[in-house]
């Protein structure tokens, strides 16, 4: 499902028992500085994500200060968040004027909140500028803090260069069915430089039948619950988007590529690894 950008006004975007995404919870928070928001999703373990700006968090006793810190968009600097636990009041302080994605999982059990700094990213880089498959990917909730959080998965991914493809070879996480695949469902926002870029989302339910194919824009919202899912920017344009993944039985998410294009995870560099880090 694709949600055109519209004024949200700080309300959420996807919200609990989404008809799509019943896993998933997304908002976009804009603050000017010195405004707060709070909020709080019962649950739901939430990650706090400047898109742009510098904000203080506040969770329950727990402070995160000067969190973010990027500039005039995506692209200026390096993602940090901040892991807020099920169902807990988190207040977002705006340093000055600020973009907030808070990204969020179906989740029960109560952890602990904690900070993610630009140097506790997973960074991973995969793809080749001779197969349009180039791309960056930096895990905020990744690999490195697997055991403290429960089913929540937050990245950002970047192509290197512009135009191609993203999301390739094509593959789906729609079903619970070890050790071959298992059920996340996924949230997309996106971002173009520059910002009237555009590019196309793809959706096909079965290998080997015609889907869906969605125009993407800045400010894009995609819900994905079921098929295969690569997107591509048309040339002359990067692309960036924002990636909510949440697990219906555990973390760690097992795709399964489509069977007729599966050879080329062996033809594709670093594929491997990035599977690897979404674990």
């Amino acid at each position: 499902m694709h949600i055109a950008p519209y004024n949200n006004e700080n309300k959420p975007i996807v919200d609990v028992e989404d008809s799509t995404v019943p896993l998933n919870y997304f908002n976009i928070v804009k603050l000017d500085v010195g405004q707060a928001f709070e909020y709080q999703v019962p649950g739901f373990e939430t990650c706090v994500v400047p898109a742009t700006g510098t904000v203080d968090v506040e969770v329950e006793g727990f402070a995160a200060s000067d969190l973010g810190g990027r500039g005039e968009d995506v692209w200026d600097g390096e993602p940090e968040g901040v892991y807020v636990p099920s169902g807990a009041k988190a207040t977002i302080i705006a340093k000055n004027t600020c973009e907030v994605f808070v990204a969020g999982a179906k989740y029960d059990e109560v952890l602990d909140p904690f900070a993610v700094r630009a140097d506790e990213l997973d960074l991973v880089q995969y793809g080749s500028d001779d197969t349009n498959t180039h791309r960056k990917i930096k895990h905020i909730l990744g690999q490195k803090h697997h055991d403290k959080v429960g089913r929540l998965l937050v990245s950002e991914l970047f192509t290197v260069g512009q135009g191609g493809w993203s999301g390739f070879p094509s593959h789906k996480h729609d079903t619970d069915r070890l050790p071959d695949e298992t059920r996340h469902d996924e949230t997309y926002n996106f971002r173009f430089r520059p910002n009237h870029g555009s590019g196309v989302q793809m959706l096909q339910r079965e290998d080997g039948k015609s889907g869906d194919a969605y125009h993407i824009v800045d400010g894009s919202t995609i819900c994905l619950d079921k098929g295969y899912h690569p997107c591509a920017v048309l040339p002359g344009y990067e692309m960036y988007y924002f990636t909510i993944l949440a697990g219906l039985s555990q973390r760690s998410l097992v795709q399964y590529f489509q069977p007729s294009h599966a050879y080329q995870i062996e033809t594709i560099p670093g594929i491997k690894d990035m599977i690897a880090k979404f674990k």
